[in-house]
């Protein structure tokens, strides 16, 4: 099976996606969702060794990284990129076989959808963003309670920073590789940053990736069509679900990770990443690699 992915375009009614794909047309489906600031060549290593196991595997580039489009509603809630998709999974011919791996922005959507009653996703896998539940618990001791929020403040500081209009996106040059270096501590990230500002080749597209924190703290509400599915992103995935965490991650501290198991459902997993920060699939991709291949495949 060759790692050089193929690319493939999906039409939806509010965009163009554009996406890598690796193994047989006729194989589960298994969409693999990137975060911030990434792009689709993140999955490079795990995309392979699944369709290796005879999965169809796409990776979409999210709304507003290209090659796919800006959508036309400007819409960057969570619902808005369940609801990409759902599109892609129903435009591709997926059936309940499917199922779902995002890190990042993408374990956001990909725990939502694991949560939303009408996902036709049989598991998911999540990286470095912990569902919801497991972030709010608070049956730790207070002293570790707020411990745990001041330091996580501090680590979460360009999330503040992404919301000023202008500046932000002038910075994006200075800050994503910052981003990098402290998120995923000695890990050489050059090949990397050339993918995601290949993702990122005008003004309208950074302003896009940063729509998204945008639209996640200010007091705005999804388009309707998106909001049933966007009420689910609070929740804890109901179906079968495998989360993975660097021990060494600089975005998202692995403190959170000892809350997970305890907001999954039977049949899920929880495992720590030695040696890997963040972007955890791209720094230790044989250990991601097997762990992922190994639940999917039980």
């Amino acid at each position: 099976m060759s790692a050089e992915p193929s690319t493939l375009s999906v039409e939806l009614p509010e965009l163009t996606v554009s996406a890598l794909t690796w193994g047989p047309t006729d194989g589960p489906l298994a969409l693999l969702l990137h975060g911030y600031p990434d792009s689709a060549w993140s999955w490079r290593h795990l995309g392979p060794a699944l369709a290796e196991r005879g999965f169809r595997v796409v990776a979409p580039f999210s709304r507003g990284y290209a090659p796919s489009g800006i959508p036309a509603d400007d819409d960057f809630h969570i619902g808005a990129l369940m609801h990409d998709v759902i599109g892609i999974h129903r435009v591709l011919g997926g059936d309940g076989q499917a199922v779902v791996v995002g890190h990042d922005w993408g374990a956001l959507t990909a725990n939502a959808l694991g949560a939303y009653r009408r996902s036709p996703f049989r598991a998911v896998v999540s990286m470095s963003v912990p569902p919801v539940p497991a972030m709010v618990r608070t049956d730790s001791p207070p002293a570790v309670v707020a411990r745990r929020l001041l330091r996580q403040a501090r680590m979460s500081w360009y999330m503040l920073f992404n919301q000023i209009p202008g500046v932000a996106e002038r910075s994006l040059d200075r800050l994503i590789p910052r981003l990098w270096h402290d998120w995923s501590p000695g890990h050489d990230a050059a090949e990397d940053l050339v993918h995601v500002f290949d993702a990122l080749p005008t003004a309208a597209h950074r302003r896009a990736v940063l729509r998204y924190y945008r639209a996640l703290t200010r007091p705005t509400r999804p388009l309707a069509r998106y909001r049933e599915m966007h009420d689910a992103w609070r929740h804890a995935p109901t179906v079968p679900t495998l989360y993975l965490h660097g021990v060494d991650d600089g975005c998202m501290q692995v403190g959170y990770a000892g809350s997970v198991r305890d907001v999954l459902p039977d049949d899920s997993r929880v495992e720590l990443i030695d040696g890997a920060g963040h972007f955890l699939q791209v720094e230790q991709p044989e250990a991601v690699n097997r762990l992922v291949v190994e639940f999917l495949t039980r």
